[in-house]
């Protein structure tokens, strides 16, 4: 992580955990006009659109108040989505049993790509099983560079089950 998705990510998490929300991914694109893009969620893996709405209302003010970025940016607050980047360990323990892709920043066994099987994490390793290998691989979670889910039939159906589910749950409350 650079120095300035570090500064943004030590304004934007605070305000993200004070909404009650836990923090996805924090990056800045584009050049010219750049995007900051926040993505977070609720613990539960929900987020509304109301609550992008609420999220970016509460970070303006703040990343106005830092200015962290030189020049004009647009502020992005986003659900993960269902194929979400797994940004974290917990991720990885979260979505076990579920497909992913994993791109490395450095070679294993000669690749940097593996696809497969979320199995959990040890330690500080992603467990994962790969098509045609009888071993459970272990990946290095300091080697990440980029990992998502991948948009399955069974992720579809268990996403639409769980923000169903959270929003019953809220209506009860």
């Amino acid at each position: 992580m650079d120095h300035l998705t570090e500064k943004l990510v030590a304004l934007v998490e605070p305000v993200a955990e004070a909404e009650g929300f836990e923090l996805v991914r924090v990056r800045l694109t584009g050049s010219g006009k750049q995007t900051l893009q926040v993505m977070a969620e609720r613990p539960d893996g929900t987020m509304t659109a109301e609550e992008c709405a609420s999220l970016s209302r509460a970070l303006s003010p703040v990343l106005e108040l830092a200015d962290p970025i030189s020049g004009e940016y647009v502020l992005e607050v986003s659900s993960p989505g269902i194929d979400r980047p797994l940004t974290r360990l917990i991720d990885f323990e979260r979505w076990e049993g579920y497909e992913a892709k994993l791109q490395l920043r450095q070679m294993i066994e000669g690749r940097k790509r593996f696809r497969g099987i979320l199995a959990g994490v040890e330690e500080d390793s992603i467990c994962i099983d790969l098509e045609g290998e009888e071993e459970t691989a272990l990946i290095p979670f300091s080697l990440l560079d980029e990992a998502k889910l991948v948009l399955t039939d069974d992720l579809v159906r268990d996403s639409l089950r769980a923000a169903k589910e959270s929003e019953a749950a809220s209506e009860n409350n």
